[in-house]
């Protein structure tokens, strides 16, 4: 699968961590930034690249999913829910990264690295790539909901 990356400042070292363990686990990481630690980075635009890469990806079939990390996860998950199509998650433990992918295809899992050890944060993101979405009428329903909503706004409900 291919795995599309992005960062903040306080997430660069765990994404070079995560880098290194998503290739040894046989997936294609493409890395959208950071690129070198810098404590004043603008994070908003590796997150929505990746999360932009992400959709234009599963648009053209390809089988991708992304992870974006900051400190707490939060600006990161929003900036990368700024991508039209795009579904993050803040996932904080590996239950809830599965409930993200299972209930609601969230396309992108987002980790606050300085939230977790590095072990947690891994487990969160191994979770999240092996959960498939189930599929189900219900959530498949919800979805629709949503996307008509970004598309078409007030009038879509």
């Amino acid at each position: 699968m291919k795995v599309h990356l992005g960062t903040d400042h306080a997430g660069f070292e765990f994404k070079e961590v995560l880098k290194t363990h998503l290739g040894e686990s046989g997936h294609e990481v493409v890395d959208h930034g950071a690129l070198e630690y810098d404590a004043l980075d603008d994070y908003p635009a590796f997150c929505i690249a990746a999360a932009q890469a992400v959709i234009d990806d599963q648009a053209a079939g390809v089988e991708a999913l992304g992870v974006v990390i900051g400190g707490s996860g939060n600006g990161e998950q929003i900036a990368a829910n700024m991508v039209r199509g795009a579904r993050t998650a803040l996932a904080w433990n590996p239950e809830i990264a599965k409930l993200a992918r299972g209930h609601n295809n969230a396309q992108i899992v987002s980790v606050g690295a300085r939230q977790h050890t590095e072990a947690e944060s891994i487990a969160i993101v191994d979770a999240f790539l092996a959960e498939p979405f189930s599929g189900e009428e219900r959530h498949e329903r919800r979805i629709r909901i949503m996307d008509a909503y970004e598309t078409e706004g007030p009038s879509a409900l």
